[in-house]
């Protein structure tokens, strides 16, 4: 049984969910999603939408939830949007942007110049004594998520003083170091 497939997904107002075949569509205000599905039936009834697998086999178990969670991350999605916060913390560590071409200094001997996806939006925040922040903004949590962790990937924090790219409110584990 799975509890997280069998739970039925409101649909807000303003968004409207649409299966055809395979492909499940969802619009909103923001912005349209699409998923393709197999192994699981999709029914939109009523304000909600429900998702039910034909058998208890071991591939439609494991598809029920996945395709539920994916179809209620883009009806959220499409309805408020997704949003991540990076942290840059580090002497010098600077972050700019010109619409979506993000800057980043983070004590190599050149700048990081990225494109981001025009479907995720950037802005960085910059206050003295602060560190730099990075907040990325989209309806697609995928895509979110993926430059999150691309941004966080040029200087992953480390153990030791903390310095590096992190989520806001990411714990990181800190080493002792030498002992004198």
């Amino acid at each position: 049984m799975s509890r997280i497939g069998n739970n039925p997904i409101a649909i807000p107002e303003g968004v409207t969910v649409t299966v055809s075949g395979q492909e499940v569509t969802v619009k909103g205000k923001l912005g349209e999603l699409t998923q393709e599905f197999d192994a699981v039936s999709i029914v939109v009834e009523e304000g909600q939408v429900l998702v039910t697998r034909p058998s208890d086999a071991k591939d439609h178990r494991a598809k029920h939830g996945l395709y539920r969670a994916l179809i209620n991350n883009m009806v959220k999605g499409v309805s408020t949007g997704w949003t991540k916060q990076l942290e840059l913390v580090g002497v010098g560590y600077r972050a700019s942007n010109q619409g979506n071409k993000l800057d980043l200094a983070v004590g190599f001997s050149h700048n990081i110049v990225l494109d981001v996806a025009p479907e995720v939006t950037v802005e960085t925040i910059s206050e003295k004594g602060k560190n730099p922040i990075v907040k990325l903004t989209s309806h697609d949590k995928q895509l979110v998520g993926q430059v999150a962790a691309k941004i966080r990937s040029f200087r992953k924090p480390e153990p030791y003083k903390g310095k590096g790219i992190k989520f806001v409110g990411e714990i990181i584990r800190r080493k002792a170091g030498k002992s004198a």
